[in-house]
Order: structure tokens, then C-alpha cells, then sequence
């Protein structure tokens, strides 16, 4: 117990976001104590085995290629693979959609961009508030599943609490592109940097000269801190400050809580049920998607988000039973008894 550096910066969680900086900092010379309440580097970005391929419990695309920083930083004899060309099964109530549904659903997505654009220039408001007049429109059936895309599935918060210049600003973009290495694995590797795991801070002192960070493991006195925990770490009060932080960015952090996106992963052969690789499966009147034996992988992931992610949120076999029942609304009973889960 009782580190003491007298210099240098303190880089508090060692996500991404906390790897970069102290691989930053280090490349300017800048002596670096890197900390991590967890036993792994990552945060988010985890990659494990699963069904005899790999598994990214967290993070799984690099999303908008062209200006991720993480494509980036590719370099000769890294692969990574377009995720772009993926087929999209849609059921409505269990049955397959007719051509007609289907070209219904395409014209809603269409129209997404003309419904919401008079709301956009407004005082801010829930997308789906500004999604109304496609819902009112000629494909409004088929709204609700755009909403669903947009909200719980890609930004792990409901159309019913997003705000629509939160979700215009975190729209996707660009290519889609994995690591067969997977995401976890990508990260570490080219992130990986010198870190002191299983350290949990608990007090950050900052009222200068420099800082104090009181851990579990003992004090740390550093020139700076950067931290680099999530805005739920924040909340909760689990990491303390004092002084208090300001009131602006207190204030922040009360206003950014977490969403939830949670993934149900099953093992099975490719190839069944009449679905191909790399198909999405997706119901008009669910509340998940799933991925089909992504890449040729013999999983199929269903992912879960916004509302009906925290209905089922801590309880495994709850989050199994509802990745089950929508399975077998998509694809009958014989999918939804699924083993390897």
C-alpha cells in the first residue's frame, strides 16, 4: 500500500478512451501511471471464445471507417473485413414479409430523413416525437421498427427518450468493418499499454498543487489526472472528487446517463432454417435483431436494447427466455430451442 509519484500524469480507466491517452502521453515523454478497477484493458471492447470462433461481448464494428481513428491505425497485414453487404430477413408477426411489406419498409426508411428534418432546426425533442409524421404517413406501420433500428438497437436508448440532435449526431455513417480477430483483441493490440490492473480509484483530490488519487491499493501524487471513467462510474458516486466537480460538469454527467445495449448469444451450425450467413433478422413487431452466423461463424447474436434491455437487465436467463421467444417468432420453434446460449 502507498505508491507516491511526484510527477507525471494519473490516467484513470483503461478503456479505449484511457488507453489512448496514456499511449498519447507516453509518446510526448510524459511519465504515465495508467489504473484499472478491472483485471483486463478494453473496457467495452472484449473479446472471449465462444462456439469454437471469437466473441465480442462489448463492441463489434468499427463503424464509420472512413474517420474511425481505429481504422486508422491499420497497417500492412491487418484484415479488416467489409461488414456492409449484409441481408436483412424480416418477419411481421412471425411471418415472412411480402414483397410489398418489404418494399413498405425500405419507403419508410426512405422517408425517415423528410419526416424528421422539419424538427431538426426547432427547440430539441425525442426522435420519436419528430418521427411522427412518418408514422402518420403512408408506411407508418413499418415506423416503428425504424424506430426501434435508430433508438434501442444502435444507440441503446428507446426513440421515446433520444434526443433527436443526440441521435442526428451519433448517426452512422460510412463503412462498417471488423477485425476477424475481433474488436477486443484489435484494441489491445494496438492500444496496449503498460497498466497497473485491479486498481480501483476511489477519490480524486484536485484542488492543486497537482493531484492526489486515493485507490483501494493506495495514493498516487501526480502533476495531472485524466479520467476516463463512463458517465455511470460518474454518477454513482463510486469515484468521489474533491473539491466537488463543478456544476456545469456535474450537471453533464447527470444528463448523459448510460444506455443498454445487452447481446444473447446462441451455438448452431450455419446454414439452417433457410437463412444465410450474415443475414439480419429483424421482426415489425419485436424488440430485438438478430445476426445470423456472422462472418461464418456458427453463432447466431440477438441483440437487445433501450427498455426491454433493463427489463431483463441482471437476470441471464430471463434475457435467454426473450432472445427465445423472439427467435421463435422469426424462425419457429425448432430455432428457438437453440442450445448454447
Amino acid at each position: 500500500m502507498g505508491w507516491l509519484h511526484e510527477a507525471g500524469v494519473v490516467v484513470i480507466g483503461a478503456g479505449v478512451a484511457g488507453l489512448a491517452s496514456a499511449r498519447h502521453l507516453r509518446a510526448q515523454h510524459v511519465p504515465v501511471t495508467l489504473i484499472e478497477a478491472g483485471r483486463r484493458i478494453g473496457g467495452r471492447a472484449c473479446t472471449a471464445r465462444f462456439a469454437g470462433a471469437v466473441f465480442d461481448h462489448g463492441a463489434a464494428w468499427l463503424h464509420d471507417a472512413e474517420r474511425n481513428p481505429l481504422v486508422a491505425m491499420a497497417e500492412p497485414g491487418d484484415t479488416l473485413a467489409s461488414d456492409d453487404m449484409r441481408q436483412e430477413r424480416v418477419t411481421v408477426a412471425g411471418t415472412p414479409a411480402t414483397a410489398a411489406e418489404v418494399a413498405a419498409y425500405g419507403a419508410a426508411w426512405d422517408g425517415l430523413d423528410a419526416a424528421v428534418a422539419p424538427a431538426l432546426g426547432g427547440p430539441d425533442t425525442t426522435l420519436a416525437a419528430a418521427m411522427a409524421p412518418l408514422r402518420a404517413g403512408p408506411h407508418g406501420a413499418w415506423a416503428g421498427l425504424v424506430a426501434l433500428w435508430e433508438g434501442a438497437i444502435i444507440a441503446a436508448a428507446d426513440a421515446e427518450v433520444l434526443g433527436l440532435q443526440d441521435w442526428r449526431r451519433n448517426r452512422l455513417g460510412g463503412r462498417n468493418l471488423v477485425p476477424p480477430e475481433g474488436v477486443g483483441t484489435y484494441v489491445a493490440r494496438k492500444l496496449g499499454t503498460e497498466a497497473r490492473l485491479g486498481v480501483r480509484a476511489t477519490r480524486v483530490l484536485w484542488g492543486g498543487p497537482g493531484v492526489v488519487v486515493e485507490t483501494d491499493a493506495g495514493t498516487i501524487r501526480a502533476g495531472a489526472a485524466v479520467v476516463t471513467v463512463s458517465t455511470g462510474v460518474l454518477a454513482s458516486g463510486a469515484l468521489r472528487f474533491g473539491p466537488a466537480l463543478p456544476s456545469d460538469v456535474a450537471g453533464a454527467v447527470a444528463a448523459l446517463p448510460m444506455g443498454l445495449l445487452s447481446k444473447v448469444a446462441f451455438a448452431a451450425a450455419p446454414g439452417q432454417w433457410g437463412v444465410e450467413a450474415d443475414t439480419v433478422l429483424v421482426d415489425r413487431e419485436g424488440c430485438m435483431s438478430f445476426q445470423a452466423w456472422p462472418q461464418g461463424r456458427a453463432q447466431v447474436i440477438g441483440y437487445v436494447g433501450g427498455r426491454a434491455a433493463w427489463g431483463v437487465a441482471g437476470d441471464a436467463g430471463a434475457a435467454e427466455a426473450l432472445a427465445r421467444g423472439e427467435l421463435g417468432r422469426m424462425l419457429g420453434a425448432e430455432a428457438a430451442r437453440m442450445t448454447g446460449a
